[in-house]
């Protein structure tokens, strides 16, 4: 159940071009920003390149970074696999 409240005011033509992108997405107006909100919100923490660390922390993450990656037989597979879109070899 959703309690918390948001508000804001919208031009009448940003309220009109929601209501058309949420009609044919067959959403409500609130169902629809509300999606698109999240949708921004989470773009824009995953795009965050800095965060912070203390001392101890640092140093295990660099010490992960500058670890030797461990085997990973699926992504050798993977890797091995030739991509549809370049000539096959002769």
């Amino acid at each position: 159940m959703r309690d918390a409240p948001i508000n804001l005011r919208a031009l009448p033509a940003q309220r009109d071009l929601i209501d058309q992108a949420a009609v044919l997405l067959g959403k409500n107006r609130s169902d629809f920003m509300l999606e698109a909100a999240c949708e921004r919100a989470q773009a824009v923490v995953l795009d965050q390149v800095f965060f912070g660390l203390d001392t101890d922390r640092f140093q295990a993450f660099t010490a992960l970074l500058d670890a030797p990656a461990s085997p990973n037989p699926g992504l050798a597979r993977l890797m091995a696999v030739q991509p549809p879109w370049k000539p096959q070899a002769a």
